[in-house]
């Protein structure tokens, strides 16, 4: 299951969002360390392919795919040496898959900010200095560890102790380990030493009612503008956390009724949810049948079987053949009878790529 921790400095949204995402009610009083242990929520990933699929094949039950959102404490200028709930919140960060980075784009009086101003550049360079701060000590650590080993003569310290160097010198100069290109090999070594800047993140500018429906204002475009030039593969999307928990708590016919209003086609969480899923280059299939649709989440450029093996091991163990249709042509059609009948129905083998969409039959001998 994939893992997001939603980060930030306190009063940027952060709880209020997450609050929005699974309404569970975390605590997102005004004043900073109000989060103190991380909150967990998995929220369903909405995805209208799965409710039209439901609907044709009739299943019984529907099972989308997840994200677990983390909602951990706000940080502070100097939480890498521990200051705030540093040390809790780095270590929190460790065990995420991906990072939200939630920023403040709006002005509120009633809303104070730990460094006095709105400034949401400063505060994005304040908790990127801390996690780079955070990784150079965890790099130097491990270089003094290697360095007697890489002297001996021993290939693999050697190769370590090149990447420690390279990693201490990006991160010396401020710079996130996932800037870097890496060889697949430095990649499995890099895995093991749990960097945070090593994480891809996504960044969230949390806007005023009155910015939407775009959600752009004078803030993200600045945010925007400076992304493009110092992280031009970083993501970013705006919504308004408090309309976002307004909506929360209404049904879904005023829902609809109250996007109409703000001129929004869906709620800004759905896309949150979908480009943090999309986050880490991952791709969904489904299976139908009588008894349920359900999604599945597989790396993008996965074959066929890894992607059975999804479902249970003994289906990759035994992996024979997938008998595949994309999801257009399948609501094309309208059911999985026709699509048979008329022969769109494709059986891929072991080599074969799952695409983004593909229903899925497996057929495996164990």
């Amino acid at each position: 299951m994939l893992k997001a921790g939603i980060v930030g400095l306190p009063n940027v949204g952060k709880s209020s969002l997450f609050n929005a995402l699974t309404a569970q009610g975390a605590p997102s009083e005004n004043y900073p360390f109000c989060t103190v242990d991380p909150n967990i929520g998995t929220v369903e990933v909405p995805d209208p392919r799965l409710d039209r699929i439901h609907d044709l094949v009739a299943s019984r039950q529907k099972v989308p795919t997840v994200v677990q959102f983390v909602d951990i404490a706000g940080l502070v200028k100097g939480a890498s040496e521990g200051e705030g709930l540093g040390n809790k919140f780095l270590g929190n960060i460790r065990e995420v898959d991906a990072v939200v980075h939630v920023l403040r784009c709006f002005d509120d009086p009633d809303v104070t900010h730990v460094l006095g101003d709105v400034d949401p550049l400063r505060d994005r360079e304040v908790v990127n200095a801390e996690l780079a701060l955070a990784d150079l000590a965890t790099v130097e650590t491990r270089l003094e560890k290697t360095v007697r080993r890489a002297r001996s003569g021993e290939r693999e310290a050697q190769e370590e102790h090149a990447l420690l160097e390279r990693l201490q010198e990006q991160l010396g100069s401020g710079g996130p380990v996932r800037a870097l290109e890496f060889s697949d090999r430095e990649r499995k070594a890099l895995k093991g030493f749990q960097l945070l800047t090593a994480k891809p993140v996504l960044y969230l500018g949390n806007v005023t009612e009155g910015d939407l429906p775009d959600g752009e204002n004078e803030w993200t475009r600045k945010v925007r503008e400076v992304l493009s030039k110092e992280e031009p593969d970083a993501r970013m999307v705006t919504l308004c956390s408090a309309i976002e928990a307004e909506l929360a708590e209404l049904d879904d016919a005023d829902r609809v009724e109250f996007l109409a209003d703000l001129g929004i086609p869906e709620p800004g969480l759905h896309r949150l949810i979908r480009a943090t899923y999309n986050l880490l280059g991952l791709v969904t299939f489904f299976t139908a049948g009588e008894k349920e649709s359900r999604a599945w989440t597989v790396r993008d450029g996965a074959l066929a079987p890894e992607a059975a093996g999804t479902i249970h091991s003994d289906f990759e163990r035994g992996f024979i053949r997938a008998e595949t249709i994309g999801f257009e042509e399948f609501e094309g059609v309208g059911s999985l009878k026709a699509a048979r009948e008329e022969g769109l129905i494709r059986s891929e083998g072991k080599e074969y790529r799952v695409r983004d969409g593909d229903i899925m039959l497996f057929r495996f001998n164990v």
